[in-house]
């Protein structure tokens, strides 16, 4: 019988294959964390288009993802992905948004349990709400619960197939694990989308002789 971390680790791929890869992004069009600030509006992010027809959230998105994928410097990369993750962390509910704001203070001084209660409240209140459960997912992190984790990585993926936080998180979680393998994938997938992610491409380089020279 398979383990419980063996299970896990399926049910996660299972979600992580429906990241869009590089060649689907090329064939066709994109479809439709963090905590921030609200989000400026699109002539913000590109004054030349400030007399074009406003568009909706998910059309804003699906354009910041296209310049996520050719950025040319880290620095650039950078500010496109904190305009994404401020999209992210935002709910639409004015009560799920200030119960996470909680949650992450809760994190940031360590109470852990307090994160955890307050962002299964996050949960229930918006399951759809993809950052809900990837927060989650890093207090469980955090609290040395890699299995709840994993889960939660896997619903956040569900949601937001393009969240590379979460495939970090994932690839993190399966390297402690000594799964160097899917961990390869997991960063592959996360530098797809955000191919400057300095992070992500150091813990690639660091896996890359061990990993693909097993497989040779």
């Amino acid at each position: 019988m398979m383990t419980v971390r063996k299970l896990t680790a399926v049910a996660v791929f299972a979600a992580l294959a429906a990241a869009p890869s590089i060649a689907a992004a090329q064939a066709q069009p994109l479809p439709p964390q963090r905590p921030g600030a609200v989000a400026p509006a699109d002539k913000d992010d590109n004054p030349a288009a400030a007399t074009a027809p406003s568009r909706g959230p998910a059309a804003t998105l699906e354009r910041l993802f296209e310049r996520l994928a050719v950025a040319q410097s880290p620095e650039e990369a950078k500010g496109i992905a904190n305009l994404i993750q401020r999209r992210w962390a935002r709910s639409g509910s004015a009560t799920a948004d200030l119960l996470m704001t909680r949650a992450q203070t809760a994190m940031k001084e360590k109470r852990l349990e307090l994160a955890i209660e307050l962002l299964d409240r996050v949960i229930s209140l918006d399951p759809d709400w993809a950052e809900g459960w990837n927060q989650r997912a890093n207090a469980l992190f955090l609290a040395g619960d890699s299995i709840r984790s994993m889960l939660d990585i896997g619903e956040t993926l569900k949601r937001e197939p393009r969240h590379y936080g979460a495939m970090m998180g994932l690839g993190t979680i399966l390297r402690q694990q000594g799964d160097d393998k899917r961990a390869m994938v997991a960063y592959r997938r996360a530098l797809e989308i955000y191919p400057q992610l300095e992070a992500v491409k150091n813990a690639v380089d660091s896996l890359k002789i061990e990993v693909d020279g097993r497989d040779a």
